[in-house]
């Protein structure tokens, strides 16, 4: 706020030291659950509000308030959270006619990302729009408009360097081919709807995701066709093909006659065992009768455990179809459609899915999104289980199913299935030391925010203060009983997925990625190039990067399809650490993780990079 004062200069000093003091005051925040909790209350529907701009200012202007107050009032210590609220910001300004805030707050984003190519490409779109609204006014459906508008992109695209922003801008077409006025709404009404009915308000969390898609209503729904036009010339203009740094660096221990076997457990989402004949663990001491044999307390326990989502023992390594049958085949094919998409692959699979997408009504939606969503957790042990083994004929995997939630409103945590799981994970590490494991594969984890959500989706945990108290002790439950029972393993190495959210693991207290443990190798993603890729987690606990961009292996019934995310950069990380071991079984889990460290490539200026080099590393083993 400036004033005009004849200031004198001892005034003008106190005014200094003011500043000062004012500045210093601010609150530390040094993880996630320190920040506070707001809600808004909503009367009727998210859908009605979103479609009642009175209503909708009002909603935005009281999330304004409070992140404005929040970011002057606290000291963050995270770049990503900052990120998060300037983004929910940025959105604000745009629906909120802000054009002379959009700029700055751009450019604020962009100084916190250290991701070139999400830098480079960061609010695009919202620049663009504000130079058509400078330009054409502010009917985003005159012909005036959408020409500025592609004009302004165009021109804002042809200066980037397409070798490093391709994937981004391939992605972000893929999207915006699917998008319609129906899939969002439906998204509201399934996803939104149901909690404001039981609950009649929403968390700041919701509240930055309800800004977002009234953001995307009304700024980029209108525009769909310029921007997939836009989108397209750029990319038509640079076909050549991504720099892939993986085939080299690659080993292939197939043929080697002096090799050990080596037990690695998949501890995920459940595997299709009949995808891996003869490569799988056996236990000779179990048959598949339905009794426990062997005593050991788990039922037909042949190729290994499972778990389901309230953490009981279950015989079923893969998890059954339940009310998703009939659908699954759709479904798997609807995944294979996305990543055809947004990876410039124009499939069959593609073509169908844009005429489904563009034929589904909104009340489609969430069936569509729980099938979708279900066919992903279906895959993805299997997927990860074929990363894994390929290119070692020693190796064995050993299956450990756990179960998460794929309904649109996903089932709660209680303390009672939190005590269960946490039982579970003492239970699944003493099956591991018993029939021999040596690392174990978890992409996978928990983070406050899942849990709290889950909670908030199903109107439990009292009022927000009150539920983030209790996703603390949930959280605190589960992440007390994973660090006790991985330390009680310490010739396991356990390798894990950082995550997807472009986060640091510790400020957002995600398990096991906040866990400092030795027998822990954190794993980050980059994609063929080696460049981090726009989802990939970050922080210090994270030991090295390894290949998690389109990574192709197997999915249930033996086909194949490519997959990104940390979780297909842990089992990268995870197949040399299965070949370090079966050529030399002695070495222990710190030994393991110093070698892939030291045969590592650094990248400059890229601070924290480590890409892995199985090339080198076993080149390493193989001189010492």
């Amino acid at each position: 706020m400036a004033h005009v004062l004849k200031l004198t200069r001892a005034a003008i000093l106190g005014a200094l030291l003011l500043a000062a003091a004012v500045a210093s005051a601010k609150t530390p925040v040094k993880t996630l659950d320190d920040l506070p909790r707001h809600t808004y209350r909503i009367e009727g529907t998210v859908s009605g509000m979103l479609a009642d701009m009175a209503a909708f200012d009002a909603f935005c202007a009281a999330v304004r308030a409070d992140l404005e107050s929040d970011m002057a009032t606290y000291e963050i210590g995270d770049k990503a959270a900052v990120q998060r609220m300037l983004n929910t910001l940025l959105s604000l300004d745009l629906v909120q006619g802000r054009d002379a805030d959009v700029a700055t707050r751009v450019q604020e984003v962009r100084a916190l990302e250290d991701k070139e190519a999400t830098r480079l490409t960061t609010g695009l779109v919202a620049l663009a729009w504000v130079a058509a609204r400078g330009a054409a006014g502010t009917d985003a459906a005159t012909p005036a408009f959408k020409s500025a508008f592609r004009a302004a992109l165009d021109k804002a695209l042809a200066g980037l360097p397409i070798d490093l922003v391709r994937d981004n801008i391939q992605a972000q077409k893929g999207r915006m081919e699917i998008m319609s006025p129906a899939l969002l709404t439906g998204m509201v009404q399934s996803q939104l709807d149901p909690i404001v009915a039981g609950a009649g308000e929403v968390s700041s969390d919701l509240a930055g995701q309800i800004v977002g898609l009234g953001s995307a209503m009304r700024t980029v729904l209108p525009l769909r066709e310029e921007l997939v036009a836009s989108y397209a010339g750029f990319l038509e203009a640079g076909q050549e093909e991504k720099a892939d740094i993986w085939a080299a660096r690659d080993v292939s221990l197939e043929g080697r006659a002096d090799l050990k076997p080596v037990t690695i457990a998949i501890w995920d989402s459940g595997v299709d065992t009949g995808v891996f004949a003869g490569r799988l663990f056996t236990n000779a001491a179990e048959k598949p009768n339905g009794s426990d044999d062997d005593g050991n307390g788990f039922v037909d326990d042949i190729h290994g455990i499972a778990w389901d989502y309230d953490g009981r023992a279950v015989p079923e390594l893969l998890h059954p179809l339940g009310d998703q049958a009939g659908r699954l085949e759709a479904a798997m094919k609807s995944m294979k459609a996305f990543t055809d998409l947004t990876s410039g692959v124009d499939s069959p699979e593609a073509s169908a899915l844009r005429r489904q997408m563009g034929e589904m009504a909104p009340a489609e939606v969430g069936p569509f999104m729980e099938s979708l969503s279900f066919a992903g957790l279906h895959a993805h042990g299997t997927h990860v289980a074929g990363i894994a083994l390929a290119g070692n004929p020693a190796a064995q995997a050993l299956v450990a199913r756990i179960s998460f939630d794929y309904h649109t409103i996903p089932k709660a945590l209680t303390r009672e299935t939190a005590q269960a799981h946490a039982a579970s994970y003492q239970r699944t590490i003493d099956y591991f030391r018993a029939h021999g494991v040596r690392a174990a594969n978890m992409s996978w984890g928990w983070s406050l925010k899942e849990i709290e959500s889950a909670l908030e989706a199903n109107n439990l945990g009292g009022t927000a203060t009150e539920r983030g108290k209790l996703a603390a002790e949930l959280l605190g439950i589960l992440r007390d009983a994973m660090q006790k029972a991985m330390a009680s393993a310490p010739d396991i190495l356990f390798v894990a997925a950082a995550g997807n959210d472009d986060n640091d693991v510790e400020f957002d207290q995600s398990i096991p990625g906040s866990l400092d443990l030795p027998n822990l190798m954190m794993v980050g993603a980059v994609d063929q190039a080696g460049r981090r890729t726009s989802f990939t987690a970050s922080g210090r606990r994270v030991r090295v990067f390894a290949n998690g961009f389109e990574v192709e292996s197997d999915v249930p019934g033996g086909q194949r399809m490519k997959m990104s995310g940390t979780s297909m950069a842990s089992p990268n990380a995870l197949n040399l650490v299965a070949k370090l071991l079966a050529a030399r079984p002695e070495l222990a889990p710190a030994q393991v993780v110093s070698l892939i460290e030291r045969g590592a490539d650094t990248v400059d200026g890229q601070e924290g990079l480590k890409l892995m080099n199985p090339k080198r590393t076993l080149e390493m083993l193989a001189a010492e």
